[in-house]
């Protein structure tokens, strides 16, 4: 059985820093794409960003590029969320998925139950 468990959500003032993590149990991160994702109440949930293990390219989206950084830690079988200079247009649940294909929502196969991000003004 697959199971990703987020961590690290938390309410943050404007400028400030997260790093979210996901755990995962019955299945490798080093496997394939491995991504995190967000829906903000009354929106649809939206790709942040991914990465290919294999050659460890990264994908963004264009409202998080350099403020954001995705990693994995294969011998924690970790996938990891550095989120910098947070936003309040940042405040959102954030998923971690797995299986999937860069941002494409719809191509994940396993994810998580999210962990809470708020931004302050």
């Amino acid at each position: 059985q697959v199971q990703l468990v987020e961590s690290g959500g938390d309410s943050v003032q404007a400028g400030g820093s997260l790093r979210l993590s996901c755990a995962v149990s019955g299945w490798r991160v080093s496997r394939t794409w491995m991504g995190w994702f967000r829906q903000a109440p009354g929106k649809e949930r939206e790709g942040v960003a991914s990465i290919y293990p294999r050659d460890g390219d990264t994908y963004y989206a264009d409202s998080v590029k350099g403020r954001f950084t995705i990693s994995l830690d294969n011998a924690k079988n970790t996938v990891s969320l550095l989120m910098n200079s947070l936003k309040p247009e940042d405040t959102a649940l954030y998923y971690c998925a797995a299986d999937g294909s860069y941002l494409r929502v719809a191509s994940y196969t396993y994810w998580g139950q999210g962990t809470q991000v708020t931004v302050s003004s």
